[in-house]
């Protein structure tokens, strides 16, 4: 009996020890994953990153971070953390263990409130020295080089506010700058620190309201009016094909660009990024940083909701995680995000001084090697994995728009027509039906052409033959009627 006590207590304990225990999905995810529909709706989905863990400085030779605002992750898998409350770099290795403090020894390379940092593949550091007003570079191992101030160009002028916040380096060696309350583009700088010029301003849009008002208004009218100026870049990053992704606040369309050597946003379509809200605070989504995989999936932070969005390189939104709140996967004031090599997603939060990390769930890798293979145009390849997606997630409208595309491409139609469908898209149904209709009339040919001569024989001899036939029999019954109707007596 003592046996049989002991044996049903432990198995008591193993039951109430996995009862408390918190799954994966329940303790490491406070938010709700989900994408957007066509139709604008927000349809549920399986998580595509979990909180994984922070890094806050504690334990560590720097100490605390304080307000960071940006994190860079190197070609070596270094994580550098612009700790600006600390005017100072801090450098990790692959490991996230501590390795230097850049810019806040004494001397030229000492840093006031840095907010962006770029690293070179040679391991030279560029960090924007923004309280500072210059750009400043550094070694691989952490020496002062050499800085840049404002740059002297009669393009720029003497009332120009120079204030780097952001920048990256180009395989020329030419830095693209964003600067705090500059509106006419990024700023290039070449490696001497001349001024090259100015870079992917972005566009006034059209306002029926503007062009009346200057055609009516008086020039003292005129010069009150307050001056309609271009929004402001928040960020720029450089992808591996050597276009640069820029992020713009206070914008509804647009807010993530990818900008050709020429300056020309190459996602197109006047995009909505972010959540679209119908009411409530957050009207209009604001992007603070980008992120670009090797693939050309893209990731963007947005401060005012505090979520992170994934897109394909197409601008097909695959995942959103994330939000406002104190719970760890959970912001409360972030402000930059990066991705390492294996997926990793790094989000730096000033509001809580540390770097959140979030890792990829299996759904997510396989979403993304199906994106991958579907933006290259291999759609075949792509279906078995898009049909994957689907055993996991039906409610995955963008699995059925890839396998309508690969139906499509395999002349398949009918079938294309019923996946083109259930994604919702008009555009792709109308081009499958046009040539599922070629196919039908092409393989159902003699069927209809025996169709339409039965047609023609049916409406040219059968139908006038039988209305002649029983306009005969009305003629032939009239007069008996109208004698009928006169009184006669027949004979």
């Amino acid at each position: 009996m003592r046996v049989m006590k002991r044996v049903m207590a432990a198995a008591v304990a193993f039951a109430l020890l996995f009862t408390f225990i918190p799954g994966e999905s329940s303790a490491a995810t406070p938010y709700q994953g989900y994408i957007w529909s066509t139709k604008g709706r927000d349809v549920a989905s399986i998580n595509g990153y979990m909180y994984k863990q922070s890094i806050d400085g504690f334990g560590m030779p720097s100490g605390a971070f304080n307000a960071p605002e940006d994190v860079f992750i190197a070609d070596d898998k270094s994580v550098y953390v612009v700790d600006t409350g600390n005017s100072r770099i801090v450098q990790l290795d692959s490991s996230l263990q501590y390795v230097r403090t850049i810019g806040d020894s004494e001397g030229d390379g000492v840093l006031s409130e840095p907010k962006g940092v770029y690293v070179t593949p040679d391991g030279t550091i560029y960090v924007a020295d923004t309280k500072n007003g210059r750009i400043v570079l550094f070694d691989k191992n952490g020496k002062y080089l050499k800085q840049f101030g404002k740059p002297d160009s009669p393009l720029i002028g003497d009332t120009f506010s120079y204030s780097p916040s952001k920048l990256l380096v180009d395989k020329r060696g030419y830095m693209f700058v964003v600067s705090d309350g500059n509106t006419q583009g990024l700023l290039q700088i070449d490696k001497k620190g001349a001024f090259k010029g100015f870079y992917g301003a972005n566009h006034i849009g059209f306002s029926w309201g503007r062009l009346l008002r200057n055609m009516f208004a008086t020039d003292a009218q005129k010069s009150q009016m307050a001056t309609i100026k271009p929004l402001e870049f928040s960020n720029a990053v450089l992808d591996n094909e050597g276009f640069i992704f820029t992020t713009t606040l206070g914008t509804e369309t647009t807010q993530i660009k990818r900008l050709s050597p020429v300056g020309v946003d190459t996602i197109g379509g006047n995009r909505q990024f972010g959540d679209r809200w119908s009411n409530g605070p957050f009207m209009v989504s604001s992007f603070i940083d980008v992120a670009v995989d090797s693939n050309g999936i893209f990731t963007g932070l947005d401060l005012q909701t505090g979520k992170v969005f994934q897109y394909d390189k197409l601008g097909n939104m695959l995942f959103a995680f994330g939000g406002i709140g104190e719970q760890n996967g959970l912001f409360v004031t972030p402000s930059a995000l990066a991705e390492s090599s294996d997926g990793t997603i790094f989000v730096a939060d000033k509001g809580r001084n540390r770097i959140d990390l979030f890792r990829t769930t299996p759904f997510a890798l396989l979403v993304q090697k199906a994106a991958a293979l579907y933006v290259d145009g291999r759609y075949d390849e792509a279906e078995s994995l898009w049909n994957e997606v689907l055993r996991e997630n039906a409610n995955y409208e963008l699995a059925y728009l890839a396998i309508g595309k690969s139906l499509y491409k395999a002349e398949r139609y009918k079938e294309a027509m019923s996946y083109f469908k259930l994604a919702n898209s008009r555009g792709d149904y109308s081009v499958a039906f046009k040539e599922y209709r070629k196919e039908y009339m092409r393989d159902h040919f003699f069927s209809i052409c025996l169709i339409l001569v039965g047609a023609i024989i049916l409406l040219r001899y059968l139908i006038p033959w039988v209305w002649r036939l029983v306009a005969r029999r009305i003629r032939t019954k009239r007069p008996n009627h109208g004698a009928q109707q006169g009184g006669g007596i027949p004979q």
